[in-house]
């Protein structure tokens, strides 16, 4: 089939989807004041829903009939406006659809492979997209799941160090100059409590061994925030007078202290590793307790993963595994973002333009899973609607982007 032919079907699908985008167009529309700044947001935000293979500016031209890609590169670079606006829009429209039961917010990085030296924040540093050293920006984003479906909340692009160190460098780079470095658990921090402050507190928050650090805990532990986060083999926990490294403590626990729970389900069924947990030592409110959470593989016993956890005591380890299992939902909002809303396809260079391509990218992953979710609750009958002859523009929309 000819491009022409798939953009004409591609039109012909937006079309009959009418009554789901004019919503996502009206919150768009209301963070430009200029009619061209507005057309061309709207029109880049098709864009990165459609079925172009690249989704930069050249190509997003294209797919909008555009002689050329200058309304996005202004829109990107010069226009007025304020992603940081639309981000909240998009955290909070996405948490009220998606709702607050069971939910997980989880923290993790994601590497942007890249060319040159100009881009805001790159520099040769590992990258766990690619799973070596290259030259890359590095994020760290938030993302929020529940049974209903998982997306993408916040962003902070992080600035290695060296950066700093050559202030013309990072004025040519668009980066504020009061800007300071931040480690990327700080970053996390910044955004968790952004995300407080909006009033969303989930049931759990998660991630890997580098937001495991002492600092991010202590101020999850004094909000009464529940969360279970991945810690290093050689960290040390303290219970009643002795402090152990917790792959020594583990040689200690006898074999009816484990339990097989299941951390949910994967792509493959339910995933049942052997699980145990441990109370160590905390200043915690009354109620609440930490915990030292141990996961070992069933078929490689030495394959063995560890957690700090902290939660009400009303909260069971089940839940408390469940939690440390969502983790990877993150991971695969990266995924879709990458592959669906084209979150990796920029070609911008400036601290700016990062930010606003990033956010419209997850403004419009929000309006897929949201999609997703209104489908998947008509097709089991959560919403009653008469029988219909039509068929369901959301569906059609999905299938014909491979996406269900």
């Amino acid at each position: 089939m000819s491009g022409k032919a798939k953009s004409e079907i591609h039109q012909g699908i937006l079309k009959g989807m009418e009554k789901e985008l004019l919503p996502a167009e009206e919150i768009l529309s209301k963070y430009f004041s200029r009619i061209e700044t507005k057309r061309s947001a709207i029109a880049y935000f098709h864009g990165l829903l459609a079925e172009t293979e690249r989704k930069n500016s050249w190509q997003l031209a294209e797919q909008a009939g555009l002689q050329n890609p200058y309304p996005f590169q202004h829109l990107l670079g010069r226009a007025t406006w304020d992603s940081d606006a639309l981000r909240d829009e998009t955290r909070s429209s996405s948490v009220d659809h998606l709702g607050k039961k069971d939910s997980v917010l989880s923290i993790d990085e994601t590497g942007f492979l890249k060319k040159g030296d100009k881009s805001a924040g790159v520099a040769r540093q590992y990258s766990g997209t690619a799973g070596r050293i290259e030259n890359c920006q590095i994020a760290v984003f938030l993302s929020y799941a529940t049974p209903k479906g998982r997306t993408l909340i916040d962003r902070e692009l992080y600035i290695p160090q060296a950066w700093f160190e050559d202030e013309k460098r990072c004025r040519t780079a668009g980066i504020p100059e009061s800007l300071e470095f931040n480690t990327k658990p700080e970053l996390a921090l910044q955004m968790l409590k952004r995300t407080f402050e909006n009033g969303i507190r989930p049931d759990w928050i998660a991630g890997d061994e580098v937001y495991g650090c002492y600092k991010l805990r202590e101020w999850l532990e004094l909000q009464e925030q529940s969360y279970v986060l991945a810690v290093a083999c050689s960290s040390i926990v303290s219970i009643g007078t002795q402090r152990h490294k917790v792959n020594e403590l583990l040689k200690t626990i006898p074999d009816e202290e484990w339990m097989v729970l299941s951390a949910g389900s994967g792509t493959k069924g339910e995933r049942y590793y052997k699980w145990c947990r441990v109370k160590i030592n905390s200043m915690s409110p009354s109620g609440w307790s930490r915990w030292l959470l141990i996961r070992r593989n069933l078929k490689k016993p030495d394959e063995v993963a560890f957690y700090i956890g902290f939660s009400s005591d009303k909260k069971s380890m089940h839940a408390m595994v469940k939690a440390a299992g969502s983790r990877w939902t993150i991971e695969e909002c990266f995924e879709m973002a990458k592959g669906e809303t084209g979150l990796d396809h920029y070609e911008v260079r400036s601290w700016t333009g990062w930010y606003r391509h990033i956010t419209l990218s997850m403004f419009a992953l929000s309006f897929l899973t949201k999609l997703r979710s209104q489908l998947n609750e008509v097709e089991s009958g959560e919403i009653k609607k008469k029988p219909s002859r039509r068929r369901n523009p959301m569906k059609k929309f999905l299938q014909s982007r491979g996406l269900r």
